[in-house]
């Protein structure tokens, strides 16, 4: 098992990508990501790995070793630490993100060296620590809210000689005692961006955080803080998958209370649909429809040779829509069921967001009110929103 050699290789390709910046080399260099990952992970991609694909430093230290140094995220923790595997099923709950992920968010928070960074989720404290060396630990402010996850990142921060101020606590808050901030940075995602962040950020600072819908989908979204103090606006930075701001988790009911004790399909409406369930199910394309549905989200259910269902249920356990995926068929068969046909819904969305060319994640933009509590999402520019469909 080499040293070194790897964390300089994982380095140069993260410089090759564009995304580690020589103004953020050295910290790369003083807090490297081996110190920041604790002995049991889960390597893959976060979200969709398994519990029973542990790696355990002791009994594997030279794949352990390897993922570290890979441009790739590693699960931590599932179910707020309640299981630590093998076995399946569970959902993860803190992660080391992806290294390329955590220097395109550094990159999109344009620090300075004085600035005063205030970060939400600590998670391992790797970003943490990054942040410290940056702009100095004096000026740095992360908080998480799980206890055992913050002591462990606190811990590694320390061992690499950096001391910012960790502190244990609801992120959704913020940390008004050491504010106001510079900039704050959010390594969860949230589908409302909360109040107190924009209000302890300076007019003309900087919110980076990954913000998404109901449905699916997720990008980073830059915010500017406007010199009110209760607004902040700014557009979408690309793509991301993080773990969602604890007191915003989307509570899934279980499709038998939708069915209301019938066998599926129940009282379903059938009907035959000529878009496919694959076609809905890209992240860009989850996003733009999310944008215009409401309370809607789907779940896929696999069958193992090639075949799925595709569900969609709404917050209100009001109505359900399923559509059957069968490979290499022009049209899929769809049931219905509520006051709500979900399926059409999602249909015009993303017939909406074809009309418009595809527009990409920079295209993006959103402008939240605190006063209000509104959020509006909008295409090329604040005078341009878009509109919930219904």
């Amino acid at each position: 098992m080499s040293t070194g050699h790897d964390q300089e290789a994982l380095a140069a390709a993260l410089v090759a990508k564009g995304v580690l910046t020589s103004d953020w080399l050295p910290a790369f260099h003083r807090a490297p990501r081996h110190h920041f990952v604790p002995d049991t992970i889960w390597p893959g991609r976060a979200g969709m790995n398994r519990q029973d694909d542990r790696v355990i430093r002791s009994e594997d230290p030279e794949l352990w070793w390897n993922a570290v140094h890979t441009d790739a995220p590693i699960t931590t923790q599932w179910d707020d630490g309640a299981h630590t595997g093998p076995g399946r099923g569970g959902t993860p709950t803190s992660s080391s993100s992806m290294p390329t992920m955590v220097f395109a968010m550094l990159d999109a928070l344009t620090v300075d060296d004085d600035h005063r960074v205030l970060e939400i989720g600590t998670g391992t404290g790797w970003n943490a620590a990054l942040l410290s060396h940056r702009v100095g630990p004096e000026n740095v402010v992360t908080i998480e809210v799980d206890p055992a996850t913050a002591d462990a990142a606190r811990k590694r921060i320390r061992a690499v000689g950096l001391h910012p101020l960790c502190v244990v606590g609801d992120g959704a808050a913020g940390y008004p005692e050491a504010g106001p901030y510079d900039r704050v940075v959010a390594t969860c995602s949230v589908g409302e961006v909360p109040a107190a962040w924009i209000r302890q950020t300076r007019p003309g600072g900087i919110i980076v955080a990954p913000w998404g819908p109901t449905y699916g989908g997720e990008g980073v979204v830059r915010l500017v803080v406007q010199q009110d103090g209760g607004t902040a606006s700014g557009r979408f930075v690309g793509s991301s998958a993080f773990m969602r701001l604890r007191d915003q988790r989307i509570v899934r009911r279980h499709v038998r209370e939708y069915l209301g004790g019938q066998k599926w399909p129940g009282d379903g409406v059938r009907s035959m649909t000529s878009v496919s369930p694959d076609d809905v199910g890209e992240w860009l394309a989850m996003f733009a429809i999310g944008l215009q549905t409401r309370g809607v989200h789907p779940w896929a259910e696999m069958y193992g040779d090639g075949t799925y269902t595709l569900w969609l249920r709404d917050l209100a356990v009001s109505s359900w829509a399923t559509v059957d995926y069968v490979p290499e068929r022009e049209e899929f068969e769809v049931y219905q069921s509520g006051a709500r046909r979900l399926w059409d819904e999602v249909v015009v969305a993303h017939l909406h967001w074809h009309g418009l060319g595809r527009p990409g994640w920079e295209r993006f933009g959103l402008t939240v009110d605190v006063a209000t509590g509104g959020h509006v999402v909008w295409l090329d520019s604040p005078d341009q929103p878009l509109s919930p469909i219904g």
